[in-house]
Parts: structure tokens; sequence; C-alpha cells
């Protein structure tokens, strides 16, 4: 869905929805919209602060309910940092991301989908693969700068 104008995009949440058994509301289109607007992967608070400037007694429990449709949807990909908090990403095509293990930054990273990694898994494990996740892990470019700063909160 990343290059449908938006009334495509939304005509296209209200199918998916539709086919879940979900209808498209107010909550599940602007928190769509924001994330399909946004350039990096934001997480449920962020999502909430933006979302209550338009709806101001929207709760964060709606949020969180919003989001699990919209990924059940397929419609948004839940994406798991390590740090204890999801982050969420609109971008639901097969993509590689970069994660900092000091601040829990995130990246999308474009490399072409490796299929030979899914014969690969299969012929080593007998498994039918369908597909694979993959995250590379470091320290971005702000966190790399920090440590050659301050390379004692490195011990820390």
């Amino acid at each position: 869905m990343g290059g449908m104008t938006d009334s495509r995009a939304v005509q296209e949440l209200k199918r998916r929805l539709a086919n879940k058994g979900y209808r498209l509301t107010q909550p599940r289109e602007l928190v769509f919209k924001l994330l399909r607007a946004k350039p990096y992967h934001a997480d449920a608070n962020w999502i909430y602060d933006h979302v209550r400037q338009e709806l101001p007694h929207i709760s964060l429990g709606t949020i969180y309910r919003t989001l699990s449709v919209l990924v059940e949807a397929g419609l948004v990909r839940e994406l798991h940092c390590g740090n204890g908090h999801a982050r969420y990403d609109a971008d639901v095509q097969p993509h590689y991301h970069a994660i900092c293990r000091r601040c829990g930054a995130l990246a999308d990273v474009s490399l072409p989908r490796r299929q030979d990694l899914d014969q690969a898994a299969a012929e080593a494990t007998g498994f039918a693969i369908d597909g694979h996740h993959l995250d590379f892990y470091g320290l971005c470019p702000a966190c790399q700068v920090e440590r050659e700063v301050s390379p004692e909160a490195e011990r820390s």
C-alpha cells in the first residue's frame, strides 16, 4: 500500500477491516493515516499523543485495541525490538530492519529480500518455509558518536 493515494489506501483499509468483520471507525482511520505518513516506526504512546490532538477523549487502551485490529487485518506490522515496547510499521511489504542496541532506534534496511534464505532454511530443517523475518543489531549513528565522545557510558 506504500504507493497508494490516501483515498485508495482508506478504501483498502475499509475493505480489509470488513473482511475481518470490523468497521472503519475514526480512530482506526486516524491511526492508519498517521502510521502511513510517519517516516519512522511509532510506538503506541507516540500514536496516542498525536491522535489525542484530533480526538482528545480517546484512551490509550483504545489505541492499543486499534493497533491490534490493524495488525490482525494485515494493514500494520507490529515490531518487537527487545526493549519491551512494540513499534508499528504501515509498510507491510517484506523488508528488513536495523535496531540500535543502545537506544532502540529502528530503521528500514533497503536490501533486496533474500528468497534463497527460505530455501536454505527449508533444506536445513525440513520445514515448508513460506517467509522469514530478519533484523540487524548494532549501534545507530547517534549512539556511535556518543560512544566516541563518552566511552565510559559504554561500561555502565
